[in-house]
């Protein structure tokens, strides 16, 4: 494949020598050339005093106007200046040496740990695997958090998403999973984060241990929209070379709304017209494009798990709906939930695995339903209870939830550095069902012993 490659790589420059255009105008984030038939999405270098060069892409055109969004600030463009093709080839060099690495959105090293050796190479906009060839999902993935591997389980090949809205704890949480899950390798991309940011996960959140079997790839918020698209798709090139070499992946991209935020304005800047909320038909079109491509395959697996950020804690945004209706799951982290100090702030309510019936046993499907049963009924009561307006023994379900209350929120509750197997969590699960029916069997006992209490004290 790399032989492949690098000869259409040579073919592809000798093709390109000499084909030039000139800017004719800036405006915004948009530099448009003429003479310059290139196709969308080929990479361009554009000449500037001084020597320097600016890389940019191919975003679109207008009659014979080839629209380029720059990688980098634009500063020092002007009318005139030369536009050089430079290739159309989109492809990431990959390798076993990515493991512990930092890079960037070219795929450059950030992280001053040398030179990468690369064995390979991968397409970026690769297509989806054939929906027939794509195996089963019939076991589970732990990711080291008792609440997701209990109550709502994923599978080896499953994508869901993290939907909350800011200071919830979704950066943890996805640093938790990075350093617990059972998945061979972790490919994490962060786009559009704030530059402080990444250092504290990459050092905080992630640590020594799970940096060492992970890839990060960065793309902060003062960059690039076009280099911010391309992280996410780098990361899931870097996924599916360690898919095809056998390994079951953990892709978590944080987050999905910054990258269509940044394709949106690609969009706006190529003269696509918006349509939902301002946003382009394109960034609609680039959600499944992007999403389908984890799965399970016959060499082996990627399971994603993608964060969407909600306005308002509105999950009815369109990013959020449109991702939501595309993925196999939704994690709802609940900001009253975090305000009452449990952590990760999962609202399994609002929650849902939609696999989680393939990849347990029936035990585990039965204590899930009585947790989510009790929670349920929680949440009917917990404003009676709190005012004192419930009367114990009013209501045996009642009774029942209220006792059991604790116990399921010491099962839902998790330290940032304790770790929880696929096992450990299911036997917790099974142990919390267990003590549920020891206390309605004891709660009906006592209800029966007043009852015949009270018959007897009506004969006399």
């Amino acid at each position: 494949m790399t032989g492949i490659a690098g000869l259409l790589g040579r073919v592809e420059t000798a093709l390109s020598l000499g084909l030039t255009g000139r800017v004719r105008s800036v405006s915004g984030l948009a530099v448009t050339a003429t003479g310059l038939p290139a196709p969308v999405g080929a990479s361009c270098e554009i000449d500037v005093a001084g020597g320097r060069s600016i890389a940019a892409q191919v975003v679109g055109f207008h009659d014979d106007i080839a629209i380029l969004m720059p990688l980098t600030d634009a500063g020092g463009v002007a009318v005139g200046n030369d536009v050089r093709f430079v290739g159309t080839s989109q492809r990431v060099f990959t390798g076993p040496d990515l493991l512990g690495r930092v890079i960037g959105a070219l795929g450059e090293p950030l992280d001053e740990r040398g030179p990468i050796c690369a064995i390979d190479e991968y397409p970026l906009y690769a297509s989806a695997p054939p929906a027939l060839r794509r195996r089963r999902i019939d076991a589970p993935l732990s990711v080291g958090v008792r609440s997701l591997n209990g109550l709502l389980t994923a599978g080896l090949g499953q994508r869901l998403g993290i939907f909350s809205g800011t200071g919830v704890g979704k950066s943890v949480l996805l640093g938790m999973m990075a350093r617990y899950t059972s998945a061979d390798v972790s490919v994490i991309a962060l786009v559009g984060e704030r530059g402080r940011e990444v250092r504290g996960f990459i050092e905080n959140e992630l640590g020594d241990a799970g940096r060492r079997r992970s890839v990060v790839v960065v793309s902060t918020s003062d960059e690039s929209p076009v280099r911010r698209v391309r992280a996410v798709f780098v990361a899931t090139a870097v996924a599916e070379y360690f898919r095809d070499r056998g390994a079951n992946v953990l892709l978590l991209v944080d987050s999905i709304t910054r990258t269509a935020m940044a394709q949106r304005q690609i969009s706006l800047a190529a003269g696509e017209p918006p349509s939902t909320k301002g946003y382009p038909p394109s960034v609609f079109s680039l959600l499944p494009q992007l999403l389908e491509r984890a799965g399970r395959t016959e060499r082996g697996s990627i399971t994603g798990f993608y964060t969407v950020l909600v306005e308002g804690d509105d999950l009815n945004e369109p990013i959020a709906d449109a991702t939501r209706g595309i993925l196999d799951g939704h994690v709802w982290l609940s900001r009253r939930i975090a305000a009452r100090g449990q952590y990760p702030a999962v609202d399994v309510l609002n929650s849902i695995s939609r696999v989680m019936v393939d990849v347990v046993s029936s035990e585990q499907l039965e204590a899930a339903r009585k947790v989510r049963r009790l929670l349920a009924t929680w949440s009917e009561i917990e404003d009676l209870v709190n005012i004192g307006a419930y009367a114990a023994g009013t209501n045996p379900e009642f009774d029942l939830t209220i006792r059991m209350r604790p116990v399921i929120e010491r099962f839902l509750s998790q330290g940032l550095q304790e770790s929880c197997s696929f096992d450990e969590a299911r036997d917790a699960l099974l142990r919390v069902a267990a003590e549920a029916d020891r206390v309605e069997s004891e709660l009906r006992a006592a209800a029966s012993g007043r009852g015949m209490g009270a018959e007897s004290t009506a004969r006399r």
